[in-house]
């Protein structure tokens, strides 16, 4: 019986603690994101939404201007709004899942 020496033992059990660390890590993040309140908003600023880090809708102000713009023209305010706090959620998710797993040498990642 041979190739199972030390050496492979000593890469599994770093490989463990490497996916034990991510583990914890995630738990963190996701605990962190739930907190965070990310805002986006219109291009004019007249409707802003409020989102967590992991994109659960919080909130929604909408400025009396956008009222007198007619129901289309304030949907396509909350639109804009939504739409950019959603980017603004994955790109924040996505920079911390980077920084969780940087430095872990991980294959796919």
């Amino acid at each position: 019986m041979a190739g199972f020496g030390l050496g492979k033992i000593k890469e599994l059990q770093e490989a463990f603690q490497k996916a034990q660390q991510v583990q914890a890590g995630a738990q963190k993040l996701q605990e962190e994101l739930e907190q965070m309140e990310i805002e986006g908003s219109s291009e004019d600023g007249l409707v802003k939404v409020v989102m967590s880090g992991n994109q659960e809708p919080r909130g929604v102000t909408i400025a009396p201007e956008a009222l007198e713009k007619g129901a289309e023209s304030l949907a396509n305010l909350v639109t804009e709004a939504m739409k950019a706090a959603y980017v603004e959620s994955t790109d924040t998710m996505r920079s911390k899942m980077e920084e969780l797993t940087s430095g872990l040498n991980l294959p796919g990642m």
